[in-house]
């Protein structure tokens, strides 16, 4: 698989609508449910852990000079959602958009070789846009309703 450096944009755009998002919120929407379980803050703490996973795979594989990703498992969701559920909403907002900033700026200056490898075993953890939409789309509908 092949990475296509257009990554830079998507993960720049998303990271523009999620700023966005943050920005307009007031605190009752960050406590509107999205889905059965989150809230719109929950997710954006998701946002943010998940973000953060990338870039510790980016650290690893750095440190390692080879692919290093952890094997995490995607259950850690439901372990971790009491916990995201405890970060007050404004802060799950605001790590949200510092974790997004923060993994595109080093995304965007990640040695070329290594982040192929990273790419090619998940594109995922460098087209944060692919994860980050999914859930801005589940937001902006649970704001909707």
């Amino acid at each position: 698989m092949t990475m296509v450096r257009s990554f830079i944009q998507l993960n720049r755009a998303a990271s523009d609508r999620l700023r966005t998002l943050v920005s307009r919120l007031s605190d009752p929407e960050l406590l509107k449910p999205v889905g059965s379980n989150w809230t719109v803050a929950v997710t954006l703490a998701h946002l943010a852990f998940w973000d953060r996973r990338a870039m510790h795979v980016l650290e690893l594989t750095a440190r390692n000079g080879k692919l290093s990703v952890p094997e995490i498992d995607i259950a850690l969701n439901d372990f971790a959602t009491p916990l995201w559920s405890a970060i007050p909403p404004r802060d799950a907002a605001r790590l949200a958009v510092e974790s997004a900033e923060e993994l595109n700026a080093r995304l965007e200056s990640f040695p070329e070789e290594l982040l192929e490898k990273i790419y090619s075993h998940n594109k995922r953890l460098v087209v944060r846009a692919l994860h980050r939409n999914e859930h801005l789309d589940e937001v902006d509908a649970a704001l909707k309703r």
